[in-house]
């Protein structure tokens, strides 16, 4: 029986994560500012709105919506006080006009910021009378208990150890054991609790938010992450799904291989998975991730997806990628598992980089779209590419770019010499430069057969590489760019909704 279509009719939808956006704590967040970006979505006739992982981030990892510290927990910078404040829970919401436009984010106040704000929450919960949302947050313990009580035991720890990790933790702490649990609970009762409450705070937001953009009609494409990072609830409280010594330390570690861009490879340092230790717990970890994810999103995008067909592995005593090997992942096995425990599985396979025929063969074996990306179009291999809409399957996501790439007008001017850009000229038939390029290739993506077309809101403003979100090469200065609240203007809800109409992604 064929697979149901994941994505049902051409659509369109903007790449912006949530810490993109304005607002006065430094960082945005699921406030006011996200329910007018929402009615922008609709006004402009799109129907995604895509963003980055939202798990709980970490400072030692410069913030990383790709390293946090939970594969379930929600990031409590994207938490609103506005919200809170409507709750009842705080008086006062602290002066924000000093940072509202500013264009980049500033994550270490807000996380000082939004702490404070959290703390104080807590306090008035316990305090005051608030006996609907004791339930509410009882229910929500319950429901969530799963990873809750690690995360929030690891949380508390990790504290105590002044933020060393877990793996250098004295061995009463490094060990999850039930005497662990009761001493915690004996000394840190309220910390742990509280830990608790910023989680159900978000996630009440979050369902608000999710809700109103359902309801007007926009679908939230969220992003999972392959790899967890080694620091992280998850691989402290289940070291054995993790290739891990005796000392609980990684034995190998991810990456990719050395190739045309990198002769060293890419060492990312997170732990590679005991696939067979997975498949003997009948993968409960991954059904109950998945599970989350598919509470929080429409749609989701699956990093990394070719790792789940065959990974590469390295020794965690290497300084390079160079020695590291490949090795079978679960593939179908793993798939199989979760199609069997979920109705509906809407997944977005990443398919970029090094892709070989037994990934495509995964991919298509669960009718899953796949990504292409107009800024590959030009190379060498343009008859051939993936990459160039004269091949793609109407499975396809196209973007102009990504959050792992320069900005359309970055790219141009920064990244393409005289022979690429006669190429580009050729394929789309006129004389492109730096003030039109950015326009030329999203309506190459919303004319395309592609069944959804995701542009990157910098792409949208037609911003340089300035606007840039992330290097991947480079730990720090990533993922800070904003939007101010005077940069989306009418003329941009016209030209997407032109768009939208004229390439048939509007929903009628």
């Amino acid at each position: 029986m064929k697979e149901k279509e994941i994505i049902p009719q051409r659509s369109a939808g903007i790449l912006l994560h949530i810490t993109s956006l304005p607002g006065g704590f430094y960082s945005g967040d699921m406030g006011p500012e996200s329910y007018r970006f929402v009615d922008f979505l609709v006004h402009s006739g799109q129907s995604y709105w895509q963003i980055l992982p939202i798990n709980q981030v970490d400072k030692n990892k410069a913030y990383s919506p790709y390293s946090p510290i939970s594969a379930f927990a929600g990031n409590t910078l994207l938490i609103s006080p506005e919200s809170i404040k409507d709750m009842g829970l705080i008086e006062k919401i602290p002066d924000r006009k000093h940072h509202y436009n500013h264009s980049q984010a500033d994550f270490e106040r807000a996380e000082l910021l939004k702490d404070k704000i959290l703390d104080e929450a807590y306090k008035n919960f316990v305090e005051g009378k608030h006996e609907i949302l004791r339930m509410e947050f009882d229910k929500f313990c319950l429901e969530e208990k799963y990873w809750l009580n690690d995360y929030s035991l690891f949380l508390t720890l990790r504290k105590i150890t002044n933020y060393a990790s877990w793996n250098t933790w004295e061995k009463k702490f490094k060990n999850k054991e039930a005497v662990i649990n009761k001493w915690a609970l004996e000394n840190y009762a309220e910390q742990i609790e509280s830990n608790k409450f910023s989680q159900f705070l978000f996630l009440k937001q979050w369902k608000s938010l999710k809700e109103y953009c359902n309801r007007n009609g926009i679908k939230i494409f969220g992003d999972i992450p392959i790899y967890i990072g080694f620091d992280s609830a998850d691989v402290w409280s289940h070291p054995e799904y993790f290739k891990l010594n005796s000392q609980k330390t990684p034995l190998a570690v991810a990456g990719v291989p050395p190739d045309y861009f990198n002769e060293d490879g890419q060492l990312w340092g997170m732990p590679v998975y005991n696939w067979n230790a997975n498949k003997k717990a009948g993968y409960d970890w991954w059904i109950e991730r998945i599970r989350k994810n598919f509470q929080l999103f429409d749609l989701l995008r699956i990093d990394h997806f070719r790792g789940f067909e065959g990974f590469y592995e390295v020794p965690a005593t290497e300084t390079t990628a160079k020695n590291g090997k490949w090795f079978k992942g679960p593939g179908k096995d793993l798939f199989d598992t979760i199609k069997k425990e979920f109705h509906e599985t809407p997944f977005v396979a990443e398919d970029l980089g090094y892709i070989d025929k037994s990934v495509y063969e995964l991919r298509d074996r669960y009718n899953l779209p796949g990504m292409s990306l107009l800024m590959f179009t030009f190379g060498d291999d343009t008859p051939y590419s993936v990459h160039s809409p004269h091949n793609f399957r109407q499975n396809t996501v196209v973007y102009t770019g990504t959050h792992d790439n320069n900005t359309v007008k970055g790219w141009y001017t920064k990244e393409t010499d005289k022979k690429l850009r006669r190429r580009i000229n050729q394929y789309l038939g006129r004389k492109i430069t730096s003030l039109n390029v950015t326009h030329a290739l999203i309506c190459l993506a919303y004319q395309s057969v592609a069944k959804l077309a995701m542009v990157p809101m910098q792409d949208i403003l037609g911003l340089g590489r300035k606007a840039r979100m992330n290097i991947p090469s480079v730990e720090t200065g990533n993922w800070g760019w904003r939007l101010t609240k005077k940069q989306i203007q009418n003329k941009h809800i016209k030209m997407l909704r032109k768009w939208t109409e004229l390439f048939g992604r509007i929903k009628e």
